[in-house]
């Protein structure tokens, strides 16, 4: 097989919605937006539908409608963006609930779907989406009139347990939600994390649900196994690659495997991540092109006939940190061409 293998482990995924949702005494829904991080909405929103969560998060009303024809009646399904422009027969028809962002939004769905649920986002201080404080006051009556939902905001730093902003866009959110006539939402994992206080009525795990930071006892879910195409020696002076980039210093073994960055694994990771052979590392030589890397495998007695990228011996945060970025990008940039296999039932 030419393309790498992508094992996602539903089994693992479960622990960690259970894992999360043991920390609270509220409900706790699952967000699955990015094509569920780039692992596959469909069979991870399937998994925790039958683990027990109730209520799913996307980003957009087209990512909601394609979840609505894998789940079918019953899970409520949320759309961070809102009611958009256009959005109305999408939203009726697989039965969305619109985070709406602004009083336009409030009056746009209002006015297309009468009666339609609906829930509202806050703006805490975070200046993303959502309502302002003078924007909530003027149409919090209104809004809760309605078929309210849910109210909600985010918080920007939740991956910092020290920093101010937490605290104050808790004291924020208190105060635009006193009183509420619906459940409030203010913490995905991060916010878990942060304690009691910031759980509510409702959390969303997102990025800790598929084994990634800022929950670092999250059972690792994803492993990536990339095919070798062909092994050189490389004399001492040879180099490799575009631009020239490694010399070999020494009698270099390369190893040529099926991946790039047009399969997500982005061009900062050049000449700073290492793949495993088992528990032995390899480090990348050289830039990654579109479609190959290239390995030094020279301290491994026999080249197998793949290298692990990700896996027991480093995970997204890990591989994350070796290209300059976060395990979010990681998981959501993953490419179309890996081979896909579930494990654990969906």
């Amino acid at each position: 097989m030419g393309t790498g293998t992508l094992h996602i482990d539903l089994d693992a995924l479960a622990a960690n919605w259970r894992a999360l949702d043991a920390m609270t005494a509220c409900e706790t829904a699952a967000v699955v937006k990015a094509d569920g991080y780039g692992l596959g909405a469909v069979p991870v929103a399937r998994r925790l539908a039958r683990e027990g969560a109730r209520r799913f998060f996307v980003a957009v009303a087209e990512e909601g409608a394609s979840l609505r024809n894998a789940l079918g009646e019953g899970p409520e399904i949320c759309v961070f963006s809102g009611h958009m422009e256009g959005d109305a027969a999408i939203l009726a028809g697989a039965r969305l609930t619109p985070m709406l962002n602004s009083p336009e939004q409030l009056s746009r769905h209002r006015h297309a779907l009468p009666g339609a649920p609906y829930g509202v986002q806050l703006d805490s201080g975070m200046n993303r989406l959502g309502m302002e404080p003078a924007d909530w006051a003027a149409v919090r009556a209104e809004a809760e009139a309605g078929p309210l939902r849910i109210v909600m905001s985010h918080l920007a730093c939740a991956d910092e347990p020290g920093h101010p902003a937490n605290e104050a866009q808790l004291r924020r959110f208190r105060e635009m939600t006193e009183g509420a006539g619906a459940p409030r939402s203010l913490s995905a994992t991060g916010g878990i994390l942060l304690g009691a206080d910031y759980h509510f009525e409702l959390t969303r795990p997102g990025v800790g649900l598929y084994g990634g930071l800022p929950f670092a006892d999250a059972t690792p879910v994803v492993s990536l196994s990339l095919p070798v195409i062909q092994v050189r020696d490389l004399a001492p002076g040879e180099t490799v690659g575009y631009g020239c980039s490694f010399t070999a210093t020494r009698p270099t073994r390369i190893a040529t495997v099926a991946a790039g960055y047009a399969d997500g694994l982005i061009r900062a990771m050049s000449g700073r991540a290492t793949l495993f052979a088992g528990a032995t590392p390899c480090p990348l030589a050289g830039r990654v092109s579109m479609d190959l890397l290239t390995v030094d495998v020279t301290d491994l007695a026999e080249v197998p006939g793949s290298l692990d990228i990700l896996g027991p011996s480093q995970g997204v945060d890990d591989l994350a940190g070796a290209a300059g970025t976060i395990g979010y990008e990681i998981l959501t940039s993953l490419g179309s061409r890996y081979d896909r296999r579930h494990t654990g039932e969906a």
